[in-house]
């Protein structure tokens, strides 16, 4: 089940609230950084997997 675009919008909307304006740029770098963290984390176990 995917979710609609309402469903999206309306997380947005309280993802907004909660955070405020100000501080979501930085939320959204953390967030970014942590995704790129794991992504490299999961390419380094699939290398020494093959090794």
């Amino acid at each position: 089940m995917t979710p609609s675009f309402w469903q999206i919008l309306l997380v947005l909307i309280i993802i907004l609230i909660l955070f405020g304006a100000g501080k979501l740029p930085t939320v959204i770098k953390q967030l970014v950084k942590g995704l790129k963290t794991v992504r490299s984390s999961l390419k380094e176990d699939k290398k020494k997997r093959k090794k």
